[in-house]
This record gives structure tokens, C-alpha cells and sequence, in this order.
């Protein structure tokens, strides 16, 4: 078998294709959630810390000599990286949590079973019909 067949038949598997589409969504969930908190969440909370941009926010290690830049510590922009994964991870959580009950509810659900056949039916009644005579 050669590889090309091999990866064409791994790559069309069910698993795979599902996996490729949650990356898919879940990048673009983080780019959303990343200008939700960059453009919505940090102004407000900037404003209200003495009106701050959280991305300007650093502490210069050595300043600039020349044309060699600024070494800076850019500890406002791994605030806001960590607002993003809170509020990534607190949504996954509730995703995770919602399936989980749905599937708990799932298997509470008494199971029905399906109604016979229309002929198994009318052999049954041709049956008991027969025992009565």
C-alpha cells in the first residue's frame, strides 16, 4: 500500500475530519475571545486603573542605545493572554459541562422499546385467535 493511500485513508476517517474542524473553530474562537478581551474587556479596566493601556504596560530592562532597541519585560501583555485563557477555558468548561448533563439526562431516559412488526402483530393475534377455538 503506498503512503499516499495510507494518509488519504487516515485523513478521511471520521475522528480526523471531526478533529480538523474543532481546530478549526476553536482558533477562531480565540481570535474572538482574544479581541473581545483586548478591545472590550482591558479599555474599561485600564480606565479604571488611572487609564492605562495594558498593552503599553512594561518595565524596561535596558534602555535604548543607538540603533539597538529597548529590552523590555511586557508583563501587561501576558495579563491579557491570561484573560484569554480564563474566559477560553470558563467556556470549554461550560461547553463540557452542558454535554455532560445532557448525556446524563440521556441515559436517565427510560428506554422504549420499538413496536413489533405490523406483521408480527397480526401473527400474534392469528395465534391467540387459534387458542380461543
Amino acid at each position: 500500500m503506498s503512503m499516499m493511500k495510507e494518509f488519504k485513508e487516515f485523513a478521511m476517517r471520521g475522528n480526523v475530519m471531526d478533529m480538523a474542524v474543532g481546530i478549526i473553530i476553536g482558533a477562531a474562537f480565540g481570535k474572538i475571545v482574544s479581541s473581545f478581551v483586548a478591545d472590550v474587556i482591558m479599555p474599561p479596566l485600564g480606565m479604571l486603573l488611572g487609564k492605562v493601556s495594558f498593552t503599553d504596560l512594561a518595565i524596561t530592562l535596558k534602555g535604548a542605545s543607538g540603533e539597538v532597541a529597548a529590552v523590555t519585560l511586557n508583563y501587561g501583555k501576558f495579563v491579557q493572554t491570561v484573560v484569554d485563557f480564563v474566559i477560553i477555558a470558563f467556556a470549554i468548561f461550560m461547553v463540557i459541562k452542558t454535554m455532560n448533563s445532557l448525556k446524563k439526562k440521556q441515559e436517565e431516559a427510560p428506554v422504549v422499546p420499538p413496536a413489533p412488526p405490523r406483521e408480527e402483530v397480526l401473527l400474534t393475534e392469528i395465534r391467540d385467535l387459534l387458542k380461543q377455538k
